[in-house]
């Protein structure tokens, strides 16, 4: 289970949470303009928007849960287990690997409005990378700073909302997501007035009363609610700091902490990683389950004519900042 934002201040900020049981050895990865991007029914890109993100390597090819390209265009796969179809192979179509999907568009497009063209040719298909990584079951949020929508395979076709919330989790679909907000649209950061009874003389008790009924559990549906209704009622001074830190904020709002979320097998799910990159200064800033401390990776502090896939493995440990 994953959450996924867009937030504006000064500059574009796009990012996540990634809720998993376990890691897959993830990195900050930049994708110069000169990496080879082999693309299985297509062709080998070898001169592209660069791109920087988090991914798993595997054999040498960039798998990326999230990423920002060079032009401020910004996407991640969340998982979408229940209502995923893929397609065979079709001809006259841009036959596309999920796993392909995030290179496919943040090489080629600048902007969301070129993404739109662009996805209209799009045949997803149900190809795994190898035999060892089975296909991932998704949908994607895809953002700049003007629009956002929400790209979803399904079984009668490929499906592109609009998202004015610029929010995403996972089950079930987003339209149904965006029709949940309808059962909230009584919550407020302001204080309640009592609108119980004429008859009884009631006052707030305690702050934050107006957000009484925002749903509190760890389900994606919940999540959505929570997510939209914090990032839209959020406050931010423009500067830089003051932005990356509120949003982390947003996303500690939907983050799950170990113990909570039993699986099937006995594991626990919690949240690997949380992401927020300012998609116009190409600043990739991450924490992790126990490193809390803010760490980044600058995209434009690469060589990014290059032709070499650049790594950063995530600092994981618990850093603490020791003030005597």
């Amino acid at each position: 289970m994953c959450t996924a934002i867009t937030y504006t201040t000064k500059d574009f900020y796009f990012g996540r949470t990634l809720d998993y049981d376990c890691s897959f050895d993830e990195q900050v990865t930049i994708t110069p303009r000169r990496f080879p991007l082999v693309f299985r029914d297509k062709f080998t890109s070898n001169v592209h928007y660069s791109m920087i993100g988090m991914a798993h390597i595997e054999n040498g090819y960039p798998l990326y849960y999230d990423a920002v390209n060079e032009m401020g265009l910004a996407m991640a796969g969340l998982n979408f287990v229940n209502d995923t179809y893929y397609n065979p192979k079709t001809d006259g179509k841009d036959n596309i690997a999920q796993f392909e999907f995030i290179p496919w568009v943040l090489s080629n497009c600048a902007s969301v409005k070129e993404t739109k063209a662009l996805l209209k040719n799009i045949n997803l298909t149900e190809e795994a990378f190898n035999e060892s990584l089975p296909v991932a079951k998704l949908h994607w949020l895809i953002a700049d700073r003007e629009e956002a929508i929400t790209v979803e395979s399904l079984k009668d076709g490929l499906a592109v909302f609009d998202n004015p919330v610029g929010v995403l989790t996972n089950c079930p679909p987003f339209y149904e997501q965006m029709s949940r907000i309808n059962d909230y649209m009584h919550l407020s950061p302001r204080q309640p007035q009592n609108n119980f009874s004429k008859k009884l003389t009631l006052h707030p008790y305690s702050r934050g009363m107006g957000a009484i009924g925002l749903p509190g559990d760890l389900s994606s549906s919940s999540r959505f609610v929570r997510a939209v209704f914090t990032k839209l009622n959020s406050v931010s001074e423009k500067t830089e700091q003051k932005s990356v830190a509120q949003f982390f904020h947003i996303l500690d709002t939907v983050s799950q902490t170990n113990g909570c979320c039993e699986l099937e097998n006995g594991k626990f799910e919690k949240t690997i990683y949380s992401s927020c990159c300012n998609a116009d200064k190409g600043i990739y800033y991450y924490t992790t389950y126990d490193n809390r401390s803010i760490t980044a990776v600058h995209l434009y502090h690469e060589n990014l004519d290059s032709d070499a896939l650049v790594g950063y493995p995530l600092i994981v440990d618990f850093l603490p900042n020791s003030q005597n």
